[in-house]
């Protein structure tokens, strides 16, 4: 195909299918389809006309055949007649008409060759035709699996590059982020509740130890009370003998409650 051709084709698959594009493959086919077709129609004109030339040709050949017999048959006439004159007159007919014949016959021929590679080529374009629709759908089916192919692989590379993404990886990180801060708190809580439980435990040992202490402290006072006569010491003098003693343990007691509030 020459530059000229192929020009041609791309500008007016433009215009046919009003395209941006003239290499699209699928309008560029369908334009190749419709050239084919004028072509055929235009083979099939060249075949009528050469049918009708080849009709024509075909009766005058039969009409200057019919015309040499004709003369022939006067010739023989005016010889039966005696009229040479005349007999040669009608010979000279016969000899034009059968010159002429014998040119149409040649030509006759000549057409009935031309007239049968059009039909041979009329053949072959209606079959190349039949044969580029099929491939013609073929390869438009390969363009479609292949711009369905190119989109698909160009929407999968934005996604892998795209906003949306980058939100779910800031999620995902913001996420981490809370449960990281949720697990803190729980670790944070449960060791205030240690604490607690352990001051607690701390408290107990000092109570038990201040009720140790006034133990001690009232199991020390009774001996000595028990050690006195009882007709030899009042009860009275008894009371007044302890009275410093007591004051003294509540003194210290007071003041181990006081260091204890100070802790």
């Amino acid at each position: 195909m020459g530059l000229f051709d192929r020009v041609s084709r791309v500008v007016r698959s433009n215009l046919n299918a009003a395209v941006s594009s003239a290499e699209d493959p699928e309008k560029i086919l369908d334009q190749a389809i419709i050239d084919m077709q004028e072509d055929l129609v235009q083979m099939r004109q060249a075949v009528a006309s050469a049918i009708a030339s080849q009709k024509r040709v075909q009766q005058q050949y039969e009409r200057a055949q019919a015309e040499s017999n004709t003369w022939q048959q006067r010739a023989q006439l005016a010889l039966q007649k005696g009229d040479d004159t005349l007999a040669r007159e009608a010979l000279v007919r016969k000899k034009a008409q059968a010159e002429t014949a014998a040119t149409l016959k040649a030509q006759l021929d000549q057409q009935n060759g031309a007239v049968d590679t059009l039909k041979r080529q009329l053949i072959a374009l209606e079959s190349k035709i039949s044969e580029a629709k099929t491939k013609k759908d073929m390869l438009k089916a390969r363009v479609s699996a292949a711009k369905a192919n190119e989109q698909l692989q160009n929407t999968m590379g934005r996604m892998s590059t795209s906003s949306a993404m980058g939100a779910f990886d800031r999620m995902e990180e913001k996420i981490l982020q809370l449960e990281a801060r949720s697990q803190a708190a729980s670790e944070l809580a449960g060791a205030d509740l240690e604490s607690q439980f352990a001051a607690l435990e701390a408290g107990g040992d000092v109570d038990a130890e201040l009720a140790a202490m006034k133990a001690q402290a009232l199991g020390g006072s009774a001996p000595s009370q028990e050690a006195l006569p009882a007709a030899e010491t009042p009860v009275a003098d008894t009371s007044a003998a302890n009275a410093p003693k007591d004051e003294a343990v509540d003194a210290e007691l007071e003041a181990l409650k006081t260091q204890l509030d100070q802790l």
